[in-house]
């Protein structure tokens, strides 16, 4: 009877030391992966390709801003990630493209950074813009600065984002009294910012008393009678251009979420494990999307000219909501091709993604020690607003979620970092074939000085 206990004792043994083994980075990740429910993206329903090919000559036709001389593309463009590559975006009247690009005589910034646009089709976008003026409720209700002069027939938040840009004089619609590329007058620019169905119908005006216009909408909307369009439906085009262009979903991360565990690195694996774990980031940076699509205040110095009466500070999503509530808090960005998206914050006060991710770490540090000399172009130094009283306030009313310093070895940093590489599809890099040769308004696609 010995053999058989000792036998026993012993599988008791090796089960107990199996049991107790370290998990690998593998086991570890799929723990994460199931406790946080992420999956692979949906990239929602595959756009129309006539209303893509509408919206294709829209995103990259200048006929779109009241001086025809900026498209939306000048601000999203393929060969820069979908962004400009600039801190704060040069609206209308400025020249050339990226960080070549020069602010026009008499004019000034955008106040905020670029998003950039990659995988907006996802269902799961509730949010646009950094300050979230464009959201959809639960009952599929759009949120926007139109209220209820927002037309009907939008198909989704995308769509509904893309009604704005046109309307706003510092990016699109230019200034009033301004004189097109022609020198014939900006009839765009007559109307005040209010005037959201005067613009619209306006351009539309512009685009249906083009041949080739009205036949890429008739292919796009052939129920729709000539008469009957609106620029919700050239809305809903650039919406299926944007949704087709910038849509990828082969990074490394999402191969290893459909299954292949080959596809992260060691050093990219131990990344994940910190960016779901002590680094503290899906407390915000949360979900399929690596957003929880709300606003925080997380700290961001005050650089840029500002945004509205309150210029040259930026209050974020209090501006919208006309109160103390909300703060200097911006919306969570997605993270998807993170690597290739500087400068980073809403008005690019980072010039790397290291330091950015530094910033996360430990914000009253980073935000008292500040160098604008060090992440912002010299046009823009002097901007950094840091008077005491500012400070305090801005760190006093710093999100929960962040307000703690986190401490991360140097591997560490380096590990969080490989992981956020992993969030780049290699795609991103391929992405000039989406450029047009020409537009049917015939004004020049690409943006020269």
């Amino acid at each position: 009877m010995a053999r058989p206990i000792v036998i026993a004792a012993l599988l008791l043994f090796l089960i107990g030391c199996t049991t107790n083994a370290p998990l690998s980075l593998d086991d570890q990740l799929q723990t994460v992966i199931t406790q946080y429910g992420l999956t692979p993206l949906d990239p929602g329903p595959t756009p129309d390709p006539t209303a893509v090919a509408l919206g294709q000559a829209l995103f990259f036709d200048k006929l779109l801003s009241g001086n025809r001389d900026i498209s939306c593309a000048t601000c999203h463009h393929p060969t820069l990630a979908s962004g400009d590559g600039l801190p704060v975006s040069i609206g209308a009247g400025g020249r050339g493209l990226g960080t070549e690009r020069i602010v026009g005589y008499r004019r000034g910034f955008i106040p905020r950074n670029a998003t950039e646009l990659f995988n907006r089709g996802v269902p799961e976008w509730r949010t646009m813009f950094w300050d979230i003026r464009v959201a959809v409720t639960d009952d599929g209700q759009f949120i926007s600065p139109a209220d209820d002069m927002l037309p009907p027939g939008l198909d989704n938040i995308l769509a509904v984002q893309a009604m704005f840009p046109v309307t706003s004089g510092a990016e699109m619609r230019g200034a009033y009294g301004d004189l097109d590329i022609n020198h014939s007058p900006n009839e765009l620019s007559l109307y005040n910012e209010y005037e959201f169905n005067e613009m619209w119908d306006t351009l539309m005006v512009r685009l249906l008393a083009n041949p080739d216009y009205v036949a890429l909408f008739t292919a796009a909307f052939p129920a729709i009678p000539t008469n009957e369009l609106g620029f919700q439906h050239a809305a809903n085009a650039l919406a299926a251009f944007e949704i087709d262009a910038f849509t990828l979903l082969n990074s490394p991360w999402d191969r290893y979420l459909a299954g292949e565990t080959a596809a992260l690195s060691a050093t990219q694996k131990r990344g994940a494990l910190l960016f779901y774990g002590p680094a503290g980031c899906a407390n915000c940076h949360a979900g399929n999307l690596l957003t929880d699509q709300q606003p925080h205040n997380i700290g961001v110095p005050q650089v840029g000219p500002g945004k509205g009466e309150e210029a040259p500070l930026d209050l974020g999503r209090a501006r919208e909501l006309q109160g103390q509530y909300g703060r200097f808090a911006f919306r969570t960005p997605p993270l998807r091709n993170v690597a290739v998206t500087a400068p980073y914050m809403h008005n690019g006060a980072f010039s790397t993604l290291a330091t950015a991710v530094v910033h996360h770490l430990d914000p009253t540090n980073s935000l008292r020690h500040y160098d604008e000399t060090q992440h912002l172009p010299p046009y823009l130094w002097g901007t950094w607003q840091n008077r005491e009283t500012l400070l305090i306030d801005m760190l006093l009313t710093l999100d929960p979620a962040i307000n703690r310093k986190r401490t991360l070895t140097d591997a560490e940093l380096s590990d969080l970092l490989a992981f956020l590489d992993a969030l780049t599809d290699p795609a991103v890099h391929q992405l000039d074939h989406l450029i047009p040769a020409s537009v049917p308004s015939g004004l020049p696609v690409a943006d020269t000085r």
